[in-house]
């Protein structure tokens, strides 16, 4: 292979993974796996949306994000749960309503959880939150996933963290971070619209 397609190709995947190294690099110090001690109170735990299964079960991932939100809430760092992701579509699935099930089923009282049902995407989720009035936020999600929800929360005018599960998936951490790269593309799109 030739030096100069070499060079082009390192030159093209820098490119691509240029945004998604820049919300890592800069939001490093604000994510931590929930279980670490190094989070700080926040107004509300923003937890992501994620899939949910044909039957109404939480898919794992959206099951650990509720996970991470519950254990926020009962270590004081948070008062309020803020379940964010698509709202009921026509096939009946609901993400902030089997979000807030879940959490109920693990001791939350109903009162201290809010809805956001027009979280579609991330950047809909931050602000959303935003639009609630919270000054500081921590997001609830994987790892992989971290450094483009807390760049979006700060984008929208939040002071934001992001907490994630302590343990993770290996498989599916690694398609993550695969599509974190464009994620993270349209999240600067996004936020620049």
């Amino acid at each position: 292979m030739s030096r100069p397609l070499v060079a082009f190709g390192a030159a093209g995947l820098a490119a691509v993974a240029a945004p998604a190294v820049a919300m890592r690099a800069t939001t490093a110090s604000s994510r931590h796996a929930v279980d670490s001690g190094d989070l700080r109170p926040a107004d509300a735990a923003l937890v992501l949306g994620a899939r949910v299964w044909p039957d109404g079960r939480p898919s794992r991932f959206l099951r650990e994000r509720v996970v991470v939100g519950v254990e926020l809430y009962r270590r004081g760092l948070v008062g309020t749960l803020l379940m964010s992701g698509a709202g009921p579509n026509k096939e009946g699935l609901d993400e902030p309503g089997t979000m807030r099930r879940t959490a109920i089923e693990m001791g939350v009282p109903a009162r201290d959880i809010v809805m956001d049902p027009a979280g579609v995407n991330t950047w809909a989720s931050a602000r959303g939150a935003a639009a609630r009035e919270l000054r500081s936020v921590i997001a609830c999600s994987q790892e992989f996933h971290l450094p483009r929800a807390v760049w979006l929360c700060r984008r929208a005018g939040l002071e934001a963290q992001g907490a994630s599960p302590a343990v993770l998936a290996r498989t599916h951490t690694v398609i993550g971070y695969g599509r974190e790269m464009a994620a993270a593309w349209k999240a600067v799109l996004d936020t620049m619209a």
